[in-house]
């Protein structure tokens, strides 16, 4: 295997593999809606017949997830649809395929970390899309390939929470957030290392699911909080219930999910959320 394609390679996640590429003996094609349009059947298949990746890492995501309740559509294209057609030029061509999902294909009403066997219900459009997409590929029972779901990214790239909370805490001497949804944020520097390390080796019948984020359990107030320690900020951060910032779509309340199956199958190592901000801001 020597040639990866990586799709939505200017969003946070594609930009972190990007970084990190000079570290693997691949050869990567990295693509964005310019130069592949993963929403148009043909194209994929254009694509792939003329370029013959051996892998695939998907990391194109409609993750707007409010302005999802209202644009179904394009969410459906990009999050669904989109992803059946990869899925099936994967298997056509006999390439690997990662595919990363979310933690909204969960009603976030549990309280114990969500495997990879617990039941999805998700709450948004964008949760449903999501699941529509881990779906179409599952039905392919294509070899080789791995669905990972994953929280509350952020990146030295792109826009994000830490970026927000840096930007108004720098503008303002106080800030609300929310303290009642508690989840684990995810470096997207980790989760792109964890999809380069298990690319080589994964071999499995079947799609695997995996869990990764980093370790470790917070509320947005906990985030917010340590971003604004972390980055200096003197800013007071405040916190409040969900209902005090209504938004169209329905956020999990608890979306932690466990890594037991990819430290256990893949032997990998996952630091603490701290950790990992500490890192990240330390580059910014």
């Amino acid at each position: 295997m020597n040639k990866i394609l990586v799709t939505g390679a200017s969003g946070q996640l594609g930009s972190e593999i990007r970084h990190l590429s000079s570290q693997y003996p691949f050869e990567f094609i990295f693509t964005d809606v310019a130069e592949l349009d993963i929403t148009d059947e043909q194209a994929v298949r254009h694509f792939f017949e003329t370029n013959k990746p051996n892998a695939v890492v998907n990391c194109a995501a409609y993750t707007a997830v409010d302005r999802a309740e209202e644009d179904i559509e394009t969410a459906d294209k990009i999050n669904h649809l989109a992803v059946k057609y990869l899925a099936q030029a994967a298997q056509e061509y006999g390439a690997k395929l990662v595919h990363v999902s979310t933690d909204y294909v969960f009603d976030g009403n549990g309280h114990r970390p969500y495997d990879e066997l617990a039941t999805p219900d998700p709450q948004s459009v964008y949760g449903d899309t999501k699941l529509k997409g881990e779906r179409a590929i599952i039905e392919l029972g294509i070899a080789d390939s791995a669905i990972v779901r994953t929280s509350w990214v952020y990146s030295t790239f792109g826009n994000n929470f830490v970026k927000t909370m840096r930007r108004l805490g720098a503008e303002r001497s106080e800030l609300n957030v929310v303290a009642d949804q508690v989840g684990t944020p995810t470096y997207a520097r980790d989760l792109a290392a964890f999809i380069l390390d298990m690319l080589p080796d994964f071999a499995s019948p079947k799609t695997e699911l995996f869990h990764f984020s980093n370790e470790g359990v917070c509320s947005w107030y906990d985030f917010a909080l340590a971003v604004m320690e972390m980055s200096g900020l003197d800013c007071k951060v405040k916190p409040i219930p969900s209902e005090k910032y209504p938004t169209p779509a329905k956020r999990p309340f608890y979306s932690v999910m466990s890594k037991e199956k990819a430290k256990a199958q893949l032997g990998v190592e996952i630091g603490h959320w701290r950790d990992a901000l500490q890192r990240c801001i330390g580059e910014m």
